[in-house]
């Protein structure tokens, strides 16, 4: 049997749970609320009428984030399969990766859904939305699969 660090669930799990954890902090330092960010981000996939969902809004929001980190995680899974390399050093990879995905939902699909500009016109919250990109989903990511998958 694999290690559980192997597993792409535990990987997902992780990585989904670390990255809502700093937005809900983030959110709550900012003077909104968890559940106010959660419902921003149901609204992406269900329009902006998520936004006044309540408790509905919240819990569609997380299940929208976890989804995505799905994709996220999946797609490092195949890659590292495809191409072992990734695996070393695996912390310039996690970090390209990390990178990575931080242009996709900063320069693709961020503008597209809500009209965000990228870059950001203040850039400490362009490096804030960096942040979580590298540390809690690829580095994570590359470091529990430093090894054969």
């Amino acid at each position: 049997m694999r290690p559980l660090a192997n597993r792409p669930l535990f990987a997902w799990a992780l990585c989904g749970t670390l990255d809502i954890v700093y937005a809900s902090v983030w959110s709550v330092l900012a003077g909104g609320t968890v559940g106010g960010m959660l419902r921003g981000v149901a609204k992406g996939p269900f329009g902006d009428g998520a936004a006044g969902w309540g408790l509905g809004g919240a819990l569609a929001g997380l299940a929208t984030h976890y989804a995505i980190m799905g994709a996220m995680v999946a797609f490092w899974f195949a890659a590292v399969r495809r191409a072992p390399a990734l695996r070393e050093p695996w912390w310039l990879t996690g970090t390209l990766y990390g990178v990575i995905l931080y242009l996709v939902m900063n320069a693709l699909v961020l503008p597209l859904r809500f009209g965000a500009p990228f870059p950001p016109a203040d850039l400490v919250k362009g490096a804030i939305a960096l942040f979580p990109h590298i540390f809690f989903i690829g580095l994570p990511l590359a470091w529990l699969t430093r090894k054969a998958v």
